[in-house]
């Protein structure tokens, strides 16, 4: 992990949601980020695309911390990720303060990873409860009106077994939304699902986008990607290999290997 530049010094680091500058990552002798760079706008959707093994979930895991870089430096609203600045270098922030600043980023998995043995609502004012300090009342009332905007008012009582993979997976996306992130990060949140589920999902995603939420996405839906995402970045082998709007990128790549890829997909 690089030294870098405090955030002050690095032009319009702490304007960008996301400033990622020569992200290395790699587990083992295998290289799977090889100096990416990524820049996300408050309020933009950033779409990542590409085959299994890009690195696209991998980027996904170090904007959070869940993995931790071999170099490049990477910045959220302009704070360093993971780290702090000391003289000489940087030092590992300690896993409190870690999940300090994971408090400000949400994040939805492929996985749904809902506790089997509590409702709807319960899953949602857990962490609200126990990691902000809300009282129980108003994270209830909180969780109560996300199950509404999720579509799931009806199911509050249900517990995971009771529910669809869609119903679980637009639990787990308001369950993020209870912590009242800055950013939520989407990995491939439709990949578990029967195809006839997708789309209430992505119905939630698109009205998150439309209400200004900053989204950084790994997904194969090329139509989600082309009809909400403000920009798309495709990565290949651990490289950004094309980004730019989606009509850029989608419509008119200029890469071959982009338009393989497209080619195969579309």
């Amino acid at each position: 992990m690089s030294a870098g530049v405090g955030a002050d010094a690095s032009t319009g680091s702490a304007a960008l949601a996301v400033q990622g500058r020569g992200l290395f990552k790699n587990f083992g002798s295998v290289s799977v980020l090889r100096g990416v760079d990524l820049e996300v706008k408050p309020g933009e959707v950033v779409c990542l695309l590409g085959p299994s093994g890009s690195g696209k979930s991998t980027l996904l895991r170090c904007i959070n911390h869940l993995e931790r870089l071999d170099g490049g430096e990477l910045r959220v609203y302009g704070s360093l990720v993971g780290y702090k600045q000391r003289a000489g270098g940087l030092q590992e922030l300690s896993e409190r303060e870690v999940n300090l600043q994971r408090q400000r980023i949400g994040m939805v998995f492929q996985q749904f990873n809902l506790f089997p043995h509590m409702t709807a609502l319960q899953n949602i004012v857990e962490a609200p409860i126990r990691v902000l300090g809300e009282s129980r009342d108003a994270a209830v009332d909180n969780a109560q009106k996300l199950l509404q905007m999720v579509g799931l008012s009806a199911k509050a009582d249900a517990y995971p077994t009771q529910l669809s993979g869609g119903q679980q997976q637009r639990v787990a996306i308001a369950r993020a939304l209870a912590m009242r992130p800055q950013l939520m990060l989407f990995d491939e949140p439709t990949s578990a699902l029967d195809p006839e589920l997708v789309g209430e999902v992505l119905g939630v995603m698109r009205d998150l986008a439309t209400n200004g939420m900053t989204m950084v996405v790994v997904t194969h839906e090329i139509g989600f990607a082309r009809q909400v995402g403000d920009s798309v970045v495709f990565l290949d082998g651990g490289v950004v290999v094309e980004s730019g709007p989606p009509a850029s990128v989608l419509d008119n790549p200029q890469h071959p290997r982009t338009q393989d890829f497209l080619s195969r997909v579309l």
